[in-house]
């Protein structure tokens, strides 16, 4: 944590960001947002959901645990369960005609065309033996040879016992990230930094993890170092697709948070209590989600969940419609949980036209009915009372609007939480109605989260003046805000308004946040 005192809580003054002390009250009797960690607005007032980590320094940490166990036969075959039960999941996707991702479609690009180059970014995965395992753009077998000279890069540098990071060339970064015995290769022509890219590369990382266990990865590569992964893989492309999807578009990956969806907070504590009520020996997690949004998480105690898992787990849900055809079970890595083995996860919907997705973390793979009677459990708890309907209702209206602050000049903001792992943010004006608008003002935010995470010389606030919008940031250990303001505002005015939203938020937080964390 950034700040030390633990008896004093920070205040500003109304028209700079320079920290006042003040005597700290109970969160109760002052509404004045505070500063350093645990006295922010969404701070829980509990125990945290999340493993505590510093966020983004966390997710591109150099070192990482490999466990490299010799993987058990029931591990092998709970690995190919799922990866068949991906495969079958893609093809009542294309039977459907449901395009998960524009991505998809840029499958069967020549990588000759200009198309293909024109992309701003591409992605790819290699083997240490320099085999092609997935590429964002184009097929795998049309860029073995653009991958071998990856792999020849790699192998050059490491010769000299030196590790290639990145090289910048002609307005291009192309990144390095070698996770044996896995390489991923990131290139970009946009304006995020080498450490975004990085971030996104792990991201890729742990969804492969996710699939089959970093044992079952080592001992692949062990037994035979030029083997192919797609064989492996084949059929479940589409979550790295809709993953990179996701990265483009997702505030919380970048924030590395989750948002949760705004609900009076009676009915959030009724949602979980049902679900603390719902319990079974082997049940390590239960989680309630309403589209990309969470609604309520109850772990077992001392077990705590990573906000890279929960992300992995709204995207392999969020990827496909089969979950919504009755109750799935399907074995899941959780890779910063543990890279060792699989947990198994009853996935189903409340309704078949609901957002609500209930998933149910076992570790038993022979669970699947006692999972399904904690399914039912939980539902006939929640239908007796009228928390269920308040978010059938919370549904149709599943944000809110920047209007609702009272500041003219703002037109967007994201708030993290540091000490909930938790953020919020309005939905977009109109004039960022367009998907081309949207990632145009995320990577305004990649930008300031980039000033503010710099490796050698990070910022505690900026402001940038544009043509059609300012920008502002501002970090303290408690908290992280990214705001887009009017092109007609001043920094002053920009400043002054800060006051104002986190005081918002801070009245508004036992809706937009879970406060009060329950476990079993």
């Amino acid at each position: 944590m950034e700040g030390d005192s633990q008896t004093a809580a920070v205040s500003w003054d109304a028209d700079t960001l320079a920290v006042v002390e003040r005597p700290r009250s109970e969160r109760s009797e002052s509404p004045t947002p505070g500063l350093v960690e645990g006295t922010e607005p969404g701070a829980g007032q509990k125990s945290a959901i999340f493993v505590h980590s510093q966020s983004f320094e966390d997710l591109t940490a150099e070192t990482d645990e490999e466990v490299r166990e010799e993987p058990g036969s029931n591990q092998v075959e709970e690995c190919e369960e799922k990866l068949q039960v991906l495969v079958l999941d893609k093809e009542v996707e294309e039977q459907h005609g449901n395009d998960i991702s524009p991505d998809i479609k840029a499958k069967d690009e020549d990588i000759s065309s200009e198309a293909w180059r024109s992309h701003r970014k591409h992605m790819f995965v290699l083997s240490e033996a320099g085999k092609p395992i997935y590429s964002r753009y184009g097929t795998e077998e049309a860029l073995s040879s653009t991958m071998g000279v990856m792999m020849a890069l790699v192998s050059f540098v490491e010769a000299e016992k030196n590790i290639i990071r990145s090289i910048h060339a002609d307005g291009c970064k192309v990144v390095f990230l070698t996770r044996s015995p896995l390489v991923l290769v990131g290139v970009s022509r946009t304006c995020q930094s080498e450490k975004e890219l990085l971030r996104e590369l792990q991201y890729i990382y742990y969804q492969i993890v996710s699939l089959l266990t970093l044992t079952q990865l080592n001992h692949i590569f062990q037994h035979k170092q030029n083997y192919d992964l797609r064989r492996l893989l084949a059929g479940s492309e589409y979550l790295t697709d809709n993953l990179l999807h996701r990265l483009d578009r997702d505030p919380g990956l970048l924030l590395s948070a989750v948002t949760c969806l705004p609900v009076a907070s009676s009915a959030r504590d009724v949602v979980s209590s049902s679900l603390q009520a719902a319990k079974s020996k082997n049940l390590v997690f239960s989680i309630l989600l309403a589209g990309d949004r969470l609604v309520s998480l109850v772990r077992k105690k001392d077990q705590f969940l990573h906000h890279i898992d929960l992300h992995l787990v709204f995207n392999l849900v969020g990827s496909s419609s089969s979950f919504r055809e009755g109750e799935g079970w399907t074995p899941i890595c959780l890779p910063k949980f543990n890279t060792a083995g699989f947990f198994h996860a009853h996935i189903s919907y409340l309704e078949p036209a609901s957002e609500l997705c209930l998933i149910l973390v076992s570790t038993d793979r022979e669970d699947f009915f006692n999972m399904s009677d904690c399914k039912q459990k939980f539902l006939e708890r929640l239908s007796k009372r009228s928390a269920y309907q308040t978010l059938k209702e919370a549904l149709k209206c599943p944000s809110y609007s920047v209007d609702q602050v009272g500041i003219p000049e703002l037109r967007h903001f994201l708030y993290k939480s540091k000490s909930s792992g938790l953020y919020t943010s309005p939905k977009f004006p109109s004039m960022y109605e367009s998907d081309e608008e949207q990632e145009r003002l995320l990577g305004l935010y990649q930008n300031l989260h980039s000033c503010l995470h710099h490796p050698t010389r990070p910022l505690r606030t900026f402001y940038r003046c544009g043509e059609r919008e300012n920008m502002m940031a501002w970090m303290t250990s408690g908290f992280e805000l990214y705001l887009c303001f009017s092109p007609l505002g001043t920094k002053a005015l920009a400043v002054s308004s800060v006051n104002k939203l986190l005081k918002w938020i801070r009245k508004e937080e036992d809706r937009l946040f879970i406060l009060s964390p329950l476990t079993y």
